[in-house]
């Protein structure tokens, strides 16, 4: 550790250490802007886990690895507030949508957009994903150039807007929708975090998006209360929803829960998608690895499902390692409303707890070679993840992304047609293809060019991809028991459709075990619900016989 970068006025075990030349009314903020996962790396190896800078007048207490994850993500509301945080946010969703919401009403709020992310909704996004694909690359020919990242901001627009938000926005607002989700999303700028409300031309677009929006929602509630056919994506569902006390959803907080509800659809996707493409054309043979498990799982034609897409263990540990080397929210904060202790430091209440997914990603006693493109690491045999709060591209703990299940299933539909009728290639040198860390949502910098070309087609006849996930010991007959983690547990409901005889989820969100001593023949579908749960909060513990037996 280099001391000289240290303040010295920091006693040992109370406050964390702080970074040194800080600049009078700016901090450290010249230094961060110019690169902030740089600048956190530089924190890290010079001050460990823990280690506190300061951005204009706000003091930033960086918090990485496994350990201090897990104190951030587990910290209660009344301690790290995320709210407090996001107010950067309160122009883009609205005053009182939210972020901005008081903490039960926020609550409330959240819990009426989780049907549309759970399990039974969601078996129906894959074909209107491979229909949105399959339109967008039906002009492209036999080969020719795009910039990709500009395609797949289109293309997950579309997917999103279609899969969540209902056909007026997809088809009628089509070009405007486009147009307005750009101003907002420019609206997410390193500035508003301090400053949401300076008079700058970028911040008055996003404040005219926003009321133009609103506009549009509420002549589409107009017009849906018109009809007599009920639609069923998220707009018709916030159009019925109702707080506890009876009151319905005013058209401003519609229109603020449905931008949360695209954002979280599509705002960091687009990225990932690009960045999936590019690792792989940079790496033929891992590109032609995915090509073979493709052509073996669907052969030529094979019809892409949502129990199709669960089933690709290379191209899932392709998208896992792209989310963990260029995790589009690499900064994530949380004000601190009560003093915070870990580790015998203590982060005074009015400072901001941050996590850092990139810079925790390239830890390398967790990650070893953290710099090498290697989806190998989370193979059965390695299992590099498999230490909790290691691998944090969705956040974790209650607050982790509800929408990463949707985010996993956007980008595996994409690619199941994507790779399957054309291969891509770099146009520029592989070291052109950057990083852009000048926004708040990092994606690859612009222009990002690639070349398609069509392909011959997969020969191999598709398979089932449907694959036992059984213990062979435990059919002999052994006990088992479940296990949720009710902190991690947001309601998707995937484990009551993997196994209803064993799990109930009620309206509310709220999960419960039906068997105390579930039989050995339901150990399967046990094994799934622990599988496919979006935020890993079941347990299975397997193996209880012996245990039993000497009761």
């Amino acid at each position: 550790m280099n001391k000289t970068t240290i303040d010295k006025n920091v006693s040992a075990g109370k406050e964390p250490p702080k970074m040194a030349r800080a600049l009078p009314l700016l901090g450290h903020m010249l230094e961060f802007g110019k690169n902030p996962f740089q600048y956190m790396m530089t924190l890290r190896n010079t001050l460990g886990e823990i280690g506190e800078f300061r951005m204009f007048h706000q003091k930033m207490v960086l918090m990485t690895g496994p350990e201090a994850n897990e104190a951030f993500f587990r910290a209660a509301d009344d301690q790290l507030d995320q709210s407090q945080a996001y107010k950067i946010m309160t122009p883009i969703f609205g005053k009182g949508v939210v972020f901005d919401a008081p903490p039960n009403k926020k609550d409330q709020q959240l819990k009426m957009l989780m049907p549309v992310l759970r399990d039974k909704p969601m078996r129906g996004y894959a074909q209107v994903i491979v229909r949105e694909v399959e339109q967008m690359i039906s002009g492209w020919g036999d080969s020719g150039e795009i910039d990709l990242l500009e395609f797949m901001k289109e293309l997950t627009i579309y997917t999103s807007s279609h899969c969540l938000l209902g056909d007026e926005f997809r088809y009628e607002l089509n070009d405007e929708f486009a147009k307005i989700y750009h101003d907002l999303e420019k609206g997410v700028n390193p500035l508003a975090f301090v400053f949401p409300y300076l008079p700058l031309p970028v911040f008055r677009r996003r404040d005219r998006a926003r009321a133009r929006l609103q506009e549009l929602v509420t002549g589409i509630i107009a017009k849906r209360a018109r009809k007599s056919e009920k639609s069923e994506d998220a707009f018709q569902l916030l159009i019925e929803s109702k707080y506890d006390d009876g009151t319905s959803l005013s058209a401003h907080e519609i229109t603020g829960m449905l931008i949360g509800t695209i954002f979280a659809g599509h705002h960091t996707t687009a990225g990932t998608a690009a960045w999936t493409l590019l690792e792989l054309a940079r790496r033929p043979e891992q590109l032609e690895l995915v090509l073979t498990e493709l052509d073996r799982l669907f052969g030529a034609d094979g019809e892409v499902t949502f129990q199709s897409l669960r089933e690709i263990p290379l191209l899932e540990n392709v998208i896992k390692e792209v989310l963990r080397l260029h995790p589009p929210l690499i900064f994530l904060i949380r004000k601190v409303m009560q003093d915070f202790h870990f580790k015998g430091y203590t982060v005074k209440a009015g400072k901001y707890a941050c996590a850092s997914p990139r810079v925790s990603h390239r830890i390398a006693d967790v990650f070893p070679d953290p710099e090498k493109f290697d989806p190998d690491r989370y193979s059965e045999a390695r299992q590099e993840d498999a230490m909790p709060f290691s691998w944090i591209a969705f956040g974790g703990g209650k607050h982790k992304c509800s929408g990463n299940a949707f985010a996993m299933l956007q980008l595996k539909a994409i690619f199941c047609i994507l790779l399957r009728r054309y291969t891509f290639e770099l146009i520029d040198g592989k070291d052109a293809y950057q990083d852009d860390f000048t926004q708040m949502v990092v994606q690859p910098a612009s222009p990002c060019r690639v070349r398609y070309i069509k392909r011959a087609g997969g020969n191999e006849a598709a398979t089932d991809s449907t694959k036992k996930n059984v213990l062979e010991s435990a059919l002999a007959g052994p006990v088992f028991q479940i296990k949720i983690d009710r902190e991690l547990c947001q309601g998707h409901a995937t484990c009551m459709t993997e196994a209803p005889e064993l799990f109930q989820v009620d309206d509310a969100g709220n999960v419960s075990v039906l068997q105390e001593n579930p039989s050995p023949d339901l150990l399967e579908k046990a094994l799934q619900a622990e599988k496919y749960c979006p935020t890993k909060a079941i347990k299975i513990e397997c193996n209880l016989a012996s245990k039993r037996d000497k009761e």
